[in-house]
């Protein structure tokens, strides 16, 4: 079962206490728990944040299950999220998702075998003007080409 270490508890309570609204830390807090399960948002996690910020689970999962930010399964050590809203899938994103994907035999959200990557196609990552673009973890490339997004894979092997 799931439980957040003793800063993350800490991390939570003065979140609840920041906010008017309890709700409004139920964001913070699905990062953190994220943050310390390996990426991904457990059942069990829910239920933990649930009892640990008295909001009922249900709450909880509207919230987790409205934005797409949060895991839902266990990803890869890299979760390479490619941005294919417009201005980057004209760019060619879509065509970089595709051959990450063929070159790592998974098919899009599958880890690969070796639990290094999961490769997402993602809406707008904010980064329009510098399109093409993917985030890798927490951290973005921008301006890509074909090549360039390979080479970022392959200096993380």
């Amino acid at each position: 079962m799931f439980e957040l270490s003793t800063e993350g508890k800490e991390f939570v309570k003065k979140e609840l206490a920041r906010y008017e609204t309890i709700e409004s830390a139920i964001i913070p807090a699905l990062y953190r728990v994220q943050k310390e399960n390996e990426g991904w948002v457990s059942e069990d996690a829910i239920g933990h944040l649930s009892e640990l910020m008295n909001i009922p689970e249900a709450r909880i999962n509207e919230v987790f299950h409205f934005y797409t930010m949060f895991n839902k399964k266990p990803v890869g050590k890299y979760h390479v999220q490619v941005c294919c809203n417009v201005a980057c899938a004209m760019a060619g994103t879509r065509e970089i998702a595709d051959a990450f994907m063929k070159e790592h035999d998974v098919k899009e959200g599958e880890m690969t075998s070796d639990g290094r990557f999961t490769f997402t196609r993602v809406e707008c990552l904010g980064s329009c003007d510098t399109a093409p673009m993917m985030q890798i973890n927490d951290d973005y490339h921008e301006n890509l080409t074909p090549e360039s997004a390979q080479q970022l894979l392959k200096d993380l092997k």
